[in-house]
């Protein structure tokens, strides 16, 4: 991962996930180090109740979004830790990098780029992601960026992809897919990934975009032998049908607020479709998700993965098993070889222009595979 040679205590640059109205900065370290960053002259901690973390490995720190837009400029420091005694702990001095940061668009084209299903891969994907270059205002990584959880490793993925597309100049959203719930470090990922008070859906505003990122958690029933008596998905769904019922019930702040034109869902599996059976689950809770989403915040699109193909449907398309409230996109596929070696990746280009998205699947080479311009309703 390409860094400054001062910054050698940290793994990556930094990546700025937006979630509500904050940005969560995050950056990986290699030790124990006192992480701050300052915008505009204003320092944020990463501190837990007051106490500046040092013992982790991934430091987070939530900065206003009117501020960092407003600075177009942010700067990280870090001490590292000699000893961290009772009395009189000793630190090295600080080091600093400053990085620029370019927000949403707030007026004319938005150029998002979505990858998501990379399993483990880098090289591929990090060039299909380049394809806007950096004109590119938004990233959206959507699940199962790792293969597994099974190794802490794995979670630098997600950081390599951020920093090789946007350089930690732009904002970044990520969605949990489901192969993130599966092993060993499964239960650490909310460390690791921006979340909402450790939750991992939550609502976001980027400029005149609202969005919403849910979580089908697994993509089978929970006593599947698959997953060993480890997951409670059902109840994490229904603790996130609680969460979007109170999103509703404060509309006027989010998807309802002054300046909205746009609102998303972003999901890594696309919920309005019912796959064949070991993996057609919650059929009446995913129904109800839907009903909410039609009946209040009216979504102009979903966004999102998990089928490993490059698709648009409409409404009554081959998506539509449930009743479609709106466009799905799903924007990701894979090409391997005889010997299951990926040879080449493709993602999606969207850019939001007036009422209109244009999306492009968009591979390694650049090359558009597909797509076409669908109508945002407002």
């Amino acid at each position: 991962m390409d860094i400054p040679a001062h910054l050698h205590e940290l793994k990556c640059t930094p990546a700025v996930f937006a979630v509500k109205d904050c940005y969560q900065i995050m950056v990986a370290a290699r030790t124990d180090v006192l992480f701050w960053v300052t915008v505009d002259g204003v320092d944020y901690h990463d501190h837990s109740n007051g106490i500046i973390r040092s013992s982790t490995r991934m430091h987070r720190v939530n900065v206003p979004m009117e501020a960092l837009d407003k600075a177009g400029e942010y700067t990280i420091n870090y001490r590292r830790i000699i000893e961290r005694k009772p009395y009189f702990p000793t630190t090295e001095e600080p080091v600093s990098a400053t990085y620029k940061f370019k927000p949403v668009n707030p007026s004319g084209p938005i150029r998002i780029y979505h990858l998501s299903d990379t399993h483990g891969s880098f090289t591929l994907p990090s060039q299909a992601g380049s394809y806007f270059g950096d004109d590119i205002d938004l990233l959206i990584l959507n699940g199962d960026i790792p293969d597994h959880s099974g190794n802490i490793k794995n979670f630098d993925l997600i950081f390599e992809l951020c920093e090789s597309i946007t350089g930690g100049q732009r904002p970044c959203i990520f969605s949990r897919g489901n192969h993130d719930t599966r092993g060993f470090y499964a239960e650490n990922i909310a460390e690791y990934t921006p979340t909402e008070a450790g939750h991992s859906y939550f609502t976001f505003r980027l400029g005149r975009i609202w969005g919403i990122v849910m979580d089908c958690g697994e993509d089978k029933t929970d006593d599947h032998a698959e997953y060993g008596h480890t997951v409670a998905c059902h109840e994490f769904r229904l603790e996130e049908t609680k969460y979007l019922e109170k999103i509703i019930k404060n509309a006027d702040e989010e998807y309802l607020a002054d300046g909205v034109e746009y609102r998303f869902v972003i999901v890594h599996n696309p919920f309005s479709y019912t796959i064949n059976p070991p993996f057609d689950i919650e059929q009446p809770l995913f129904k109800k998700w839907l009903d909410l989403l039609e009946e209040n915040v009216k979504p102009q699109v979903m966004i999102s993965g998990h089928l490993h193909s490059l698709t648009i449907s409409h409404k009554g398309g081959p998506l539509d098993s449930k009743g479609q409230i709106c466009p799905v996109i799903v924007g990701s596929r894979e090409t391997r070889d005889e010997r299951r070696r990926m040879v080449d990746f493709t993602g999606c280009a969207m850019t939001v222009d007036g009422n209109k998205m244009k999306v492009e699947f968009t591979n390694k080479d650049h090359e558009v595979k597909g797509g076409e311009t669908i109508e945002l309703i407002k």
